[in-house]
């Protein structure tokens, strides 16, 4: 009994001796000590300078990219398609060689038409040799010599037989024999007017023939040139529709693959009234308006690095939602952009001198009020309210509430309370370093 005694004492006394330790140990520490302390509880969060100076005003639209130029690529003859010579997806040039469809029964035609038109004008030919019509015209000229003499024969008889010099006889036997020539010739002449006509008609039948035999020649050589299908555009081929071997063309004009034009490719986007009346109301608008250069960022932000211009304006604006279309156009020599592709177009409009920046990451919005943290001099971070105008690039101007010079937090505002001390640094980001290089 005397010994736990004795062991609880000396614990009792051990346990004062620390608790006197540690508020002495307290009560030595000086006001730097709390400094120390409270600027280990600090959050850290990255700060920005507000800056004056001139900058450029942007418009910003939302866009969609758009090719200038599409062909759907078609069967236009049936047959086998035999060989595809392009990759799903590559860029092709104007008269590249993309399909090839089975020509053989297209060369047996077009061989066949050749020779019914050689037939139709060897026929031609032999009609426009007249045959039949100079042997009518020299069976004719007999019988106007015939004709003629037993004129002469008549003539010199009828004298003779009113002198009683021949007998009747020999009158009525010249008079017949002038009346048979004179029916001969008729007869002829009436012959070779029928072969002269059927001639005509021959030729003419001929002649037709052979037209519509070089017709056929064309419709066959046009068949076959439609079984290699070219390129009719530079840009970017799309996925095959078909494979080799095949039958199109059988029925209806068989979709084998699209072209779409790549470079330039163009922007559609719309335009509100007032912006269009920004763009062009004053002189010097009317001036700059269709030298006015777009930008195009993309949607990982990234600016293409051609800058586009106006292509197209629409003729009038859209009474159900006040705006009007607007096409620009962008260079696109690598390709790059595609059809279909979201974007939003940018373009300086104005300039604003000495103008008061905040960078637009800074900003938060609650209620519809827009707040910035200004850190002070003693790095206490306090809510200000401010008013802001036009966008520059990625700050926006400042209309009241912030002086050029002020620190604002750009990146850990969540971590800060109003009052509350924080521990600035100018360091940004690794995400925003890239996205700044990659921008600029």
């Amino acid at each position: 009994m005397n010994i736990l005694l004795k062991h609880n004492l000396s614990f009792s006394v051990a346990a004062i001796t620390v608790a006197a330790a540690i508020a002495m140990s307290t009560g030595c520490k000086g006001k730097g000590d709390n400094k120390v302390i409270a600027s280990a509880t600090a959050p850290a969060v990255v700060v920005a300078n507000v800056e004056q100076r001139t900058v450029p005003v942007y418009s910003e639209f939302v866009g969609q990219t758009k090719a200038d130029e599409t062909v759907d690529l078609r069967a236009r003859v049936e047959g086998v398609l035999e060989k595809i010579y392009f990759k799903e997806g590559s860029p092709v040039k104007k008269g590249d060689l993309l399909f090839s469809i089975d020509k053989r029964p297209f060369d047996a035609a077009l061989q066949s038409a050749k020779a019914v038109l050689a037939k139709a004008e060897s026929d031609l030919a032999q009609a426009r040799q007249r045959t039949d019509v100079l042997q009518a015209e020299a069976q004719l000229a007999d019988a106007q010599a015939v004709f003629t003499r037993t004129e002469s024969d008549l003539a010199r008889v009828v004298p003779l037989a009113k002198e009683k010099a021949v007998t009747e006889l020999e009158l009525d036997a010249a008079t017949a024999n002038n009346k048979s020539a004179k029916a001969t010739v008729d007869a002829r002449q009436a012959n070779l007017t029928n072969l002269e006509a059927s001639v005509k008609y021959t030729i003419e039948r001929a002649s037709s023939e052979v037209s519509a035999a070089r017709a056929r020649i064309i419709q066959a050589e046009l068949d076959l040139s439609y079984c290699s299908i070219y390129s009719p555009i530079s840009g970017v081929i799309g996925f095959k529709q078909i494979d080799e071997g095949n039958l199109v063309g059988r029925g209806d004009a068989t979709l084998l693959a699209t072209v779409s034009a790549s470079d330039p490719l163009l922007v559609d986007f719309n335009l509100s009234e007032i912006e269009y009346l920004k763009f062009t109301s004053d002189e010097k608008a009317r001036g700059t308006a269709g030298s006015l250069k777009f930008e195009l960022i993309l949607s990982d932000d990234s600016i293409h690095p051609h800058a586009g211009s106006f292509k197209v304006v629409d003729r009038t604006v859209d009474p159900a939602t006040g705006t009007m279309k607007v096409r620009a156009a962008f260079p696109n020599p690598s390709n790059y952009l595609r059809p279909g592709q979201f974007a939003r177009v940018r373009v300086a409009v104005a300039e604003k001198e000495n103008a008061i920046l905040v960078p637009a990451r800074a900003i938060q919005e609650l209620q519809g009020a827009k707040t910035v943290l200004v850190v002070d001099a003693e790095n206490k971070a306090s809510v200000r309210t401010i008013t802001v105008g036009d966008k520059s690039d990625k700050y926006l101007i400042v209309l009241e509430g912030l002086s050029a010079g002020e620190r604002v937090i750009v990146e850990g505002m969540q971590k800060v309370r109003p009052g509350s001390e924080v521990t600035p640094t100018t360091t940004p980001a690794a995400g925003d370093t890239a996205q700044k290089t990659e921008g600029s």
